[in-house]
């Protein structure tokens, strides 16, 4: 191969990996675009799923037979009921933030008419109701209506609770049964329903059924990026495609 020859070979395979590398990243763009359409369906099943949860016919509040099959996918949001009698001085405030400002939620053991113990989320309190004198504490048998919910590991998007300085950040059902010394605990916690007047605490009804949905418009935006992407990568390689043929008829001109 002469040096001239050489010359032009090392633009050409330059000029190939740059297409390469162009034509990947529209494939990767594309790819991202369609996955975000995927998830756009499992959203919006989502959605559908958690709707007909929360107002279907309240059902038993799953028993220790059915614990280990709990998944979020399959019972977060079961609407569900359940009696039995609140243990009230071991009740565990958990620190919120609610449409009603700051605050906690109030959590208390209910040991149910079945023989298990289960968290349940009275709701929302001011700090200056957070006193147990000071919010409406249940004594004797009880029954309520709620939404199961699935227990909140410690240090998701939360801060690490602190059971010694008695500081909850967390709805951690394990940690909180451990620190109160509650047997037989369901893995679960419950979310009541809104029940009483706007002047009675705690505040129930405040479960967050908000699932955001932003995944077409994502989708759209990785499909613009790679749609961008190739025509102006069309563009330039018919612009070269242009010059190479100027420069090679204005060579042929030159030489006849």
């Amino acid at each position: 191969m002469t040096a001239a020859g050489g010359a032009r070979r090392r633009p050409l395979l330059a000029r190939l990996g740059l297409l390469t590398l162009v034509f990947l990243a529209i494939a990767g763009l594309t790819g991202l675009g369609i996955w975000q359409l995927h998830r756009r369906v499992w959203k919006l099943d989502l959605i559908a799923r958690v709707d007909g949860r929360v107002h279907a016919t309240p059902i038993a509040a799953p028993g220790p037979a059915d614990w280990p099959a709990i998944t979020a996918a399959k019972d977060e949001y079961l609407r569900v009921r359940v009696a039995g009698r609140f243990l009230n001085d071991r009740e565990t405030l958990v620190q919120a933030l609610t449409d009603l400002g700051e605050g906690f939620w109030v959590l208390t053991p209910l040991r149910t008419d079945e023989g298990f113990t289960v968290l349940v989320n009275r709701g929302f309190v001011p700090p200056d109701r957070s006193a147990a004198a000071q919010h409406n504490e249940i004594a004797g048998e009880t029954s309520l209506i709620g939404l199961l919910r699935i227990s909140e590991p410690k240090g998701r998007f939360l801060r690490p609770n602190d059971p010694a300085q008695n500081r909850w950040y967390s709805r951690d059902v394990a940690a909180i049964a451990a620190a109160r010394g509650l047997k037989d605990v369901a893995p679960y916690f419950i979310d009541a329903e809104a029940k009483g007047g706007p002047n009675d605490w705690p505040r129930a009804g405040l479960t967050v059924l908000s699932f955001p949905n932003n995944h077409l418009v994502y989708a759209l935006t990785w499909f613009s990026l790679a749609l961008m992407l190739a025509g102006v990568t069309l563009y330039n390689v018919r612009e070269d495609w242009r010059r190479r043929r100027h420069g090679a008829e204005n060579a042929d001109a030159s030489a006849g």
